[in-house]
């Protein structure tokens, strides 16, 4: 919220809206942690993975392209702007397939060591895993803006890192990558704010 509420350029609320969706995602697990460990009803448990799945699958890799793309197509050229349009394109094919396999599939939890195992029958895992990376990390990378390419190398780092201990079950960590994914979105929409103030009223 209060990375909405520092917005000033309406062209930058959607990928500035990415704190609050990252917060209320990890929110919902820990409701579908509850669920794993027969702590909530089965029900509760069931719309609590299907929101999870919903936000992590079909909507994150649309979200992002477009947000990048809205915030920053004013100030790029138009071959980067063409760049970005195709990624939105690949995160609209990524989230329709990922969206249909949650339709179909549903969502599955089981906890596995200290990390939870999620299941949404998605075909070609490696592909879309790849077009996934592609249109999220790889928007905010191709985005020309040192501020949002920042929150694009911490959220690729940070992928990594959390892959390679998620697929170990010592610890999950992608609360922490979300959290600093927070907190420099937030600084870019501060630094832009700022950055609009000094612009002279004769250059607007």
């Amino acid at each position: 919220m209060v990375t909405l509420a520092s917005v000033r350029r309406g062209r930058d609320a959607l990928l500035a809206a990415l704190p609050l969706v990252l917060g209320l995602h990890q929110l919902i697990e820990s409701v579908v942690w509850r669920g794993a460990e027969g702590e909530v009803g089965a029900g509760t448990a069931a719309v609590a993975r299907t929101a999870w799945a919903v936000i992590a699958y079909p909507l994150l890799p649309l979200l992002v392209p477009v947000g990048v793309l809205l915030a920053v197509r004013a100030a790029v050229s138009p071959a980067r702007r063409r760049l970005l349009l195709a990624l939105v394109l690949l995160g609209l094919v990524v989230s329709a397939v990922l969206a249909v396999a949650v339709a179909r599939h549903g969502a599955s939890a089981q906890i596995d060591g200290h990390t939870l195992r999620y299941g949404v029958g998605v075909g070609r895992p490696v592909p879309i895993g790849t077009g996934y990376l592609l249109a999220t990390v790889g928007a905010l990378l191709a985005s020309g803006q040192r501020d949002i390419r920042a929150v694009g190398v911490a959220c690729g780092v940070g992928a990594v890192v959390c892959l390679l201990l998620w697929q170990t079950a010592f610890v999950s960590t992608w609360c922490a990558l979300a959290a600093v994914a927070s907190l420099l979105v937030l600084r870019w929409v501060r630094r832009s704010r700022t950055a609009d103030r000094r612009v002279p009223l004769a250059a607007q």
